[in-house]
């Protein structure tokens, strides 16, 4: 570094170093800057599966849509969540963090001062004296010529943006694993009821085949044939007992009250969750509303403010510098004691290796930044192509479903009858009650499929929030 340097109370010699200075300063060109970009993405024209033409995200997703399914009990389970949520917290905490690392950047640019104040008792044999003392310590205010320090305040602003969206995310994020838990654990009801209801059939179909026996119709294998069907019925009973025990305590984990401490009241599915509409067109403006995409691209903003930073820092840079004090052997006298010495320096840096790694680390950063908001897009789009198909085809897959099911009922009804005649074997009986429970139960399955594929599809287009597009501005 070569420094110049003048004072206030070096007159002569003062003001020809600052003018030098500042020839020198003015004589500096600073780097081109072509501007903020929004990195190169792959094309995407329109979404597969949807009818024709773009419709506008707020007409087709609202900011509460979880209410959209019609389940008070799950309204107030999302209300519990945002509530009570740690990840949430967390989350608002990165936030203020980011907040108060923004309003640091700041106060950075300001002038800093010091005041210190003495006071010295001097003993002889003869005499005591004693003075009072006051000075200014720190005074020093580097000047923003060329931006840097602004170019770190927006790198600053670029991340608590970043952080805000990354609460939003993380809000979309909980909303929609409670709502698919949640339906998890009504699925899990339906298919308690209807494995309850198999039983209870075989049961009496058991009872039946012991009453044949000790009158001698049925074999005896016949009976116990009935019986480890049952107990097959009764274990896998037990098995869907367990997992909606495990997932009502992972709704309580996210809720943030202990495991255990929640009791979710049994209800059927198809009563009590009505479908999303799967809207007809989709938004085109999705890169601007979806909140981890914002959080990538604010992350862009952010390192190539810090490349900019870097690059300025090679410049040089001005300074006010300063002390002063009041000395006086009388308190009374003090103020009428003091001195002020005011300095500007140049610094113009020569050769800093530093900081041609410190800009090639700074670029390397941004490549990085870059490539992974290029990734969360990706990955978005993907998220919502594979939303659409599988909507498209879960709905097939219950229209065939039902009609299935309506020919397994006929048939299970008609064996049922001709057993109790004796026209068919129990064996018959068997497979025409497991046909049907299990596709009863993969019907359930399809059904609570297609209400996870809306709620992925909602959180990948955003969940609601607001359009927001990152560019370079100040907060104030």
């Amino acid at each position: 570094m070569m420094k110049v340097a003048s004072g206030i109370r070096l007159k002569r010699l003062g003001l020809p170093l600052a003018s030098l200075g500042l020839m020198l300063l003015i004589g500096c060109a600073g780097p081109s800057d072509p501007g903020y970009q929004r990195p190169t993405l792959p094309d995407k024209e329109d979404w597969s599966l949807t009818g024709a033409g773009q419709v506008s995200a707020a007409d087709t997703i609202r900011p509460d849509w979880w209410t959209q399914f019609g389940d008070a009990y799950l309204d107030n389970l999302v209300s519990q969540a945002i509530g009570g949520s740690q990840d949430i917290k967390i989350l608002v905490a990165r936030v203020d963090a980011a907040g108060i690392g923004l309003e640091q950047e700041r106060v950075s640019t300001l002038p800093t001062l010091g005041l210190g104040t003495s006071t010295d008792f001097t003993v002889t044999p003869d005499t005591t004296a004693r003075s009072y003392g006051a000075n200014l310590t720190g005074l020093n205010w580097e000047l923003d010529l060329w931006g840097k320090a602004r170019r770190g305040v927006r790198a600053q602003q670029a991340e608590y943006r970043a952080s805000e969206a990354d609460y939003r995310a993380g809000y979309l994020a909980l909303v929609a694993e409670v709502a698919s838990a949640y339906f998890q654990i009504r699925q899990f009801d339906e298919q308690i009821a209807r494995q309850q209801s198999g039983l209870a059939k075989n049961q009496r179909i058991l009872g039946m085949l012991q009453r044949q026996q000790r009158e001698g119709l049925v074999a005896h294998t016949r009976v116990l044939q009935q019986q480890a069907e049952n107990r097959g019925l009764q274990r896998d009973l037990l098995d869907l007992q367990r997992q909606r025990t495990l997932m009502e305590n992972r709704v309580a984990t996210l809720l943030g009250i202990p495991a255990g401490n929640l009791r979710v009241p049994q209800a059927s599915l198809s009563r009590t969750v009505q479908p999303l509409a799967v809207p007809s067109g989709l938004p085109a403006d999705l890169l601007e509303r979806r909140p981890d995409i914002l959080a990538a691209e604010y992350r862009v903003l952010r390192a190539y403010e810090l490349v900019g930073k870097a690059r300025l820092a090679k410049l040089p840079s001005i300074s006010l510098t300063g002390q002063g004090g009041l000395a006086s052997a009388a308190l009374a006298s003090l103020l009428s004691n003091w001195t002020l010495g005011i300095g500007l320096a140049v610094n113009l840096p020569i050769f800093d290796p530093n900081l041609d790694l410190e800009i090639q680390r700074t670029q390397v950063d941004q490549q990085i930044a870059e490539e992974e908001y290029r990734r969360t897009v990706v990955r978005a789009f993907e998220e919502v192509e594979n939303a659409l198909v599988n909507l498209a085809n879960r709905k097939q897959q219950l229209e065939e479903l039902e009609q299935q099911l309506n020919d397994l009922r006929i048939v299970s009804n008609q064996v049922n009858a001709q057993l109790q005649a004796g026209l068919v074997s129990q064996l018959e009986v068997f497979e025409a009650e497991r046909t049907l429970l299990s596709t009863e139960q993969t019907l359930l399955e399809i059904k609570h499929q297609r209400l996870q594929d809306a709620v992925t599809l909602y959180k990948a287009l955003g969940g609601g929030w607001p359009r927001e597009t990152v560019e370079l501005t100040l907060l104030h």
